[in-house]
């Protein structure tokens, strides 16, 4: 497993107000880490905002191939900061506009895979839900229990979790409010793998890094097809595919890709 980097180290010792780290190896490869230990990941407006913020730089970074997301080896996110929320008015939570907050990470263009240790529960779940792959520890959980405390989902928690797992699976889980192991999760198609739970970020950054080796005008295609293609008739979707493909002969990494696979040996794709 790559080693936390020596400026990241610092950045984190000298910056103890900063509750999301990132690591940036030269390698194509980001990690972004949730980082409120002692307060279990808790969604509070500071993360979100320092979330949405590391998500746009990313985004724009074009040394930047790949995105793993991790709250470590313990828990990703318990879900909302309940005691932010306790004495707010629905003037005051509609004006928090945490759709424009949670933007950067919906639009992001670079494939990201969640790495998940521990519970995801609520907008930890949720935030799951934003990524492209979900890869779980064995002891993983994932639940939406907001109607536990009189309320409901509120990013994406009702739309996206149907749409991964199905309306029945998605009310059980929603009207419980109980959790789902990371093997049901994965059965029920909420979770793309599961491995041993020290094997969690390993893992994701092997496939991080694959995916990093791959074309990035390519991957940026397929993720952009795929999440317009879902709520698109299939006429409409295939239509997609067929312009996005048609696109990608444009570029030098296609004539490079197929160039080395007539001359058998590795593509060096570039971006272009």
């Amino acid at each position: 497993m790559p080693k936390t980097p020596a400026r990241t180290r610092a950045r984190a010792a000298k910056s103890p107000d900063r509750v999301v780290l990132v690591e940036r190896p030269e390698d194509g490869v980001a990690v972004v880490r949730l980082h409120r230990p002692k307060a279990t990941n808790a969604l509070n407006l500071a993360l979100q905002s320092q979330l949405a913020a590391v998500f746009v730089e990313l985004a724009a970074d074009a040394t930047v191939r790949c995105i793993v997301l991790t709250g470590g080896g313990q828990v990703f996110a318990a879900g909302g900061d309940i005691k932010g929320l306790e004495q707010a008015g629905p003037i005051e939570i509609m004006q928090r506009h945490t759709e424009r907050v949670w933007a950067p990470i919906e639009h992001c263009p670079k494939p990201v895979i969640a790495a998940v240790c521990g519970y995801a529960y609520g907008g930890g779940a949720e935030l799951t839900m934003h990524c492209d792959i979900i890869i779980a520890g064995e002891g993983a959980r994932f639940a939406q229990p907001e109607i536990r405390i009189g309320i409901m989902p509120g990013i994406g928690g009702t739309q996206r979790l149907v749409r991964a797992v199905g309306k029945f699976n998605a009310m059980r889980m929603l009207l419980t409010g109980k959790p789902v192991d990371a093997a049901e999760a994965r059965l029920m198609g909420l979770v793309s793998m599961v491995v041993p739970d020290a094997q969690v970020l390993p893992e994701a950054l092997a496939m991080a890094h694959a995916i990093a080796a791959m074309p990035p005008l390519a991957a940026e295609q397929i993720k952009e097809v795929v999440l317009a293609g879902m709520d698109a008739s299939l006429g409409t979707a295939l239509a997609l595919e067929r312009k996005a493909n048609q696109l990608l002969f444009a570029t030098a990494d296609q004539k490079e890709g197929m160039q080395a696979f007539i001359e058998k040996r590795k593509p060096k794709f570039r971006g272009r």
